[in-house]
């Protein structure tokens, strides 16, 4: 019996052994190595040099740069996480609609995945120039004044956040409608027979039964907006006056610019707490509150 129990669970770690290596390699192996460093000299090809103790944290957790970039990441996670889930799941109940040529539809719905981060800035580094832009030019039809979209402090992260919104809106409303069509036909047409109210249909059957996958969508929006970095590398470098300096590109900033990897280090393990105190906060407090069929 033994050797029977034995070998299938031999043979499922054969199978995963693939997987395991290539995260050992990737994900495990440079988190270790991240937290060796934070706790050392590094010399200048970035090796440890000597056991440094607590000395970067207790310098990061007094910079007000962290706070400051702490703040900034937030921020950025407040203005993209809840507007681009409703927007999501708008567009998901729109593609949901059973009409003639709904698929082209649901096709440009999901376009913004075909965009890479790139394409997305430059795209909207056109949109936003102040003096060509389009946005400016519908401003100037009302008569309201022009907005430095990525040159003013008051700006530059929500226009980041806008550009973040359109990049997610994609996969958002992919995954949101995958779990409304999975929703069953008879809920409905129980609700349409008992006379019930389109509002009242969305609130006791749609959101419930959604619940999982806005779940899901919720937990995946927080981590991505907490790890945003290509469009802030690519328009605004972290500026104007720091306004857009979140953890990912001050991390960056310290690491291949300043050339203080230790430090750099110990801002990734904090970022790495964050995120991982964030999710299980998230499980405990929303999980119980998801139905699941």
């Amino acid at each position: 019996m033994q050797k029977k129990r034995v070998f299938p669970l031999g043979q499922g770690v054969l199978y995963l052994l693939p997987s395991l290596l290539l995260f050992g390699m990737f994900v495990f192996y440079p988190l270790l190595d991240s937290v060796k460093l934070s706790l050392s000299y590094v010399d200048l090809m970035g090796e440890a040099a000597g056991y440094a103790g607590w000395q970067y944290y207790r310098e990061m957790l007094s910079s007000a740069q962290f706070w400051h970039s702490l703040g900034a990441t937030l921020l950025f996670a407040v203005y993209t996480v809840f507007p681009g889930m409703f927007l999501s799941l708008v567009l998901a109940c729109l593609a949901n609609w059973k009409l003639r040529g709904i698929g082209i539809f649901r096709t440009l719905f999901a376009f913004p995945l075909s965009i890479a981060v790139a394409g997305a800035s430059m795209i909207f580094m056109m949109l936003f120039n102040p003096s060509t832009g389009v946005l400016d030019y519908f401003l100037q039809l009302f008569p309201l004044p022009a907005v430095f979209w990525l040159s003013d402090p008051n700006w530059a992260l929500f226009s980041i956040a806008i550009i973040a919104i359109w990049r997610s809106l994609g996969f958002n409303t992919i995954v949101l409608l995958s779990g409304l069509q999975s929703i069953p036909e008879p809920l409905y047409e129980s609700a349409h027979v008992d006379g019930a109210s389109p509002w009242r249909i969305f609130k006791d059957i749609t959101l419930p039964m959604l619940s999982p996958t806005l779940f899901f969508v919720f937990i995946v929006s927080v981590i991505n907006a907490l790890q945003t970095f290509g469009e802030i590398n690519i328009l605004t470098q972290g500026g104007p006056v720091d306004a857009t300096n979140v953890m990912v590109y001050a991390i960056y900033r310290d690491a291949f610019f300043n050339q203080n990897y230790s430090y750099a280090s110990a801002e990734s393990i904090v970022l790495f707490l964050l995120i991982l105190g964030l999710t299980t906060l998230e499980f405990w407090a929303m999980e119980r509150k998801v139905f699941y069929r």
